[in-house]
């Protein structure tokens, strides 16, 4: 049986893969989708790894620079932008507004309580006693008119919105073509601790990162992540503001 080429209407034998009036790739299939897959996401940890390292010198070598935090901010976000157009049906369909479950929801607002707090503390307290180091994320922008602006909108807002765009999107689509779900849930999460680039952090990020994959994949939503790492974020930097201000007001 012949088939019609859709680009030059050319008659061809069903058999063939690409139309040899045009050139057109007539279909693709399993092993050729998750080869590009697969690609992509060797393209997409090689780029945001390279990225971590370049951001991690830079702000390093200009410490206290709104311009190098807003250039690295905007640079993330582009690129997690263009990741996802190759995949913006499906991650489209990961924005509808999903349907009220109570139960999810409440979780979604405690849970990020306890960990922001049990977190907060328990790496404050590895930091001091491995490292003798007080990290506080407010102070990095007391330099500027109106730091508490600034610090909720590098740390709290947002991470949550692109960051999950990246690996909770982007990622966990990719490696669902190729890997199961357990393995897809798992792998995001150890991706996303890895970019990070910090020993302490992955400590707590790799298991925070699981219950994300784990609601992205269960509810097939972003909304409950990005809720959930608002709060966690948003309760850790206030935390941060009151010790440096020894006042919330």
């Amino acid at each position: 049986m012949n088939i019609i080429c859709s680009n030059c209407n050319a008659e061809l034998y069903k058999e063939v893969k690409f139309c040899s009036k045009c050139g057109k790739q007539l279909h693709k299939n399993e092993i050729d989708k998750r080869t590009s897959s697969l690609n992509l996401i060797i393209v997409f940890y090689t780029t945001f790894l390279l990225f971590a390292v370049v951001s991690y010198l830079f702000y390093n070598e200009y410490p206290y620079n709104l311009l190098v935090e807003i250039v690295i901010e905007s640079v993330f976000a582009l690129m997690v932008v263009i990741f996802s157009l190759f995949d913006y049906k499906e991650i489209l369909k990961l924005y509808k507004i999903p349907k009220l479950n109570k139960k999810i929801l409440a979780f979604s607002l405690v849970f990020p309580l306890l960990s922001a707090v049990i977190v907060y503390f328990s790496i404050a307290f590895l930091n001091e006693s491995l490292f003798g180091l007080n990290e506080n994320y407010y102070s990095e922008y007391v330099y500027l008119d109106y730091p508490l602006f600034w610090a909720i909108l590098f740390t709290a807002i947002l991470p949550p919105i692109f960051e999950e765009l990246g690996f909770r999107g982007f990622l966990f689509n990719s490696l669902q073509k190729v890997v199961s779900e357990r393995i897809t849930i798992i792998a995001t999460a150890f991706i996303f601790a890895l970019i990070h680039f910090s020993f302490i952090s992955f400590i707590w990020i790799f298991p925070f990162g699981l219950i994300l994959g784990y609601i992205r994949s269960k509810y097939n939503t972003l909304w409950y992540g990005i809720i959930i790492h608002f709060i966690h974020n948003f309760v850790v930097l206030m935390i941060d503001y009151y010790n440096f201000n020894n006042s919330l007001f």
